[in-house]
């Protein structure tokens, strides 16, 4: 039998929540959650997903959203018109 190790965290109550949800409909629970991350991290020697800063552009249209800056479109039809103009 392995050994185990024992790790303790904060994090936000909400983020737990959402997290623990989607775990379920994944049919796993958080403790294997965490051990398939430290998994990957072992395998790849390093995060296994990009850790990066969003270029301007990104950090605009972020912003943009937040602040309800969008366009929107009545159907598919109307955005393509707008894409292909």
């Amino acid at each position: 039998m392995s050994k185990t190790a024992h790790i303790s965290t904060r994090i936000n109550a909400t983020d737990k929540k959402k997290a623990e949800a989607i775990f379920k409909k994944l049919g796993i629970t958080a403790s294997q959650a965490i051990s398939l991350f430290y998994k990957q991290v072992s395998l790849r020697r390093g995060i296994p997903f990009p850790v990066e800063l969003p270029n301007e552009e990104t950090q605009k249209a972020i912003r943009d959203a937040r602040e309800g800056n969008l366009t929107t479109y009545g159907s598919v039809e109307e955005l393509k018109a707008e894409l292909s103009g």
